[in-house]
């Protein structure tokens, strides 16, 4: 998938759900399977359909996309992921003159998925097992979150961040990823500080065998670290050395948890969403014990909900070993990056 389609998809995912509509099940009848197998499972072999068939697979889920309020702009996204089809095909409907396309799955498991993302707003990025970030094609399941469209500017903003500090060779030290969840953010700071080492740490053991898994999969195994614990505890050996601290921490108060969208509420994992009553369990634990591992103008970034940036402007102040605090909005305007350097 190109940048473009990319940002399109993930605007798309982004912008909210529609309430959940009426849906027709013949759709699921139709192409059902006597016993299929699971979507998820790693046995499926590929299969081949005429392209003819696709397509009227296609049409037919289009039409229950819409009446289920789901994007439909899913449905090629999908396709794209199965079937390998590219955008221009997928928007000329050329390949429905094709002979045969390979999918992953059988078209019946392929239409199982699709009946999960509408009757149970499972997010596509679970059923496909896949989702864009920056340029890396990242393994998601439900162990982890789904890597957003706006963490992406955390990686442009931690490359600011060490060039605009006149402390020496931030961008060639120790990179800290606390809370890595998939490995998106160590990803893309592997990716920016290529003479960094980059260290991952999250208390799910499930988490970091996917976050080890994208690291392979990009090629930056021997870049990146990984560690099981909470938060800095594994990492008392880089005490007074990290050159950057960069997180994406639970920071949604927990009485809104049931209140988010389906697709998060239900399915992605709420270790990962809950930051306790206001929010700011997380967010203020890492004020207080990141200036231990911080170097004399190390970085301190992360990402955090709309309306907490007053709060944690002022909690960083209070601390009173952190300076240059800035709040910076994301593409959409929003505040949400907090950035800080220890003092020296």
């Amino acid at each position: 998938m190109g940048s473009n389609e990319r940002g399109e998809f993930q605007k798309e995912m982004a912008g909210g759900e529609q309430s959940r509509g009426e849906v027709s099940t013949n759709f699921s009848q139709k192409h059902s399977a006597s016993s299929p197998a699971s979507p998820a499972s790693p046995a499926l072999s590929s299969t081949s359909v005429s392209g003819l068939e696709l397509w009227q697979w296609r049409q037919e889920a289009w039409q229950l996309a819409t009446e289920a309020g789901v994007p439909t702009a899913e449905v090629d996204w999908l396709l794209q992921e199965v079937a390998g089809l590219d955008s221009l095909a997928l928007r000329l409907g050329s390949f429905k003159e094709r002979s045969q396309i390979q999918l992953r799955y059988p078209l019946p498991i392929l239409s199982q998925m699709w009946q999960q993302r509408l009757h149970e707003r499972m997010p596509i990025q679970y059923l496909a097992g896949v989702t864009p970030w920056r340029h890396f094609s990242l393994t998601v399941s439900p162990a982890v979150l789904i890597p957003r469209p706006e963490t992406e500017y955390l990686i442009d903003l931690a490359l600011e961040a060490a060039k605009n500090n006149p402390t020496a060779q931030l961008e060639l030290g120790h990179w800290v990823d606390l809370g890595t969840g998939s490995g998106a953010i160590s990803l893309g700071l592997a990716d920016v500080f290529p003479e960094a080492t980059i260290h991952a740490v999250d208390r799910s053991t499930a988490a970091l065998a996917i976050a080890q898994q994208n690291a392979h999969k990009a090629g930056l195994q021997q870049r990146i670290r990984f560690y099981q614990g909470s938060w800095w505890e594994p990492l008392n050996a880089l005490k007074g050395q990290v050159s950057g601290m960069v997180s994406n921490p639970p920071y949604i108060p927990s009485r809104l948890i049931a209140q988010l969208q389906p697709e998060v509420a239900n399915h992605e994992p709420h270790f990962a969403l809950d930051g306790g009553a206001d929010g700011l369990d997380c967010i203020q634990h890492l004020i207080e014990t990141s200036l231990d591992y911080l170097r004399p103008g190390g970085v301190w970034l992360i990402e955090m909900m709309a309306g907490q940036a007053d709060t944690v402007a002022q909690l960083l102040h209070q601390q009173g070993s952190y300076c240059h605090i800035q709040i910076l909005p994301d593409l959409a305007g929003i505040d949400r990056f907090a950035l800080a350097y220890r003092l020296k």
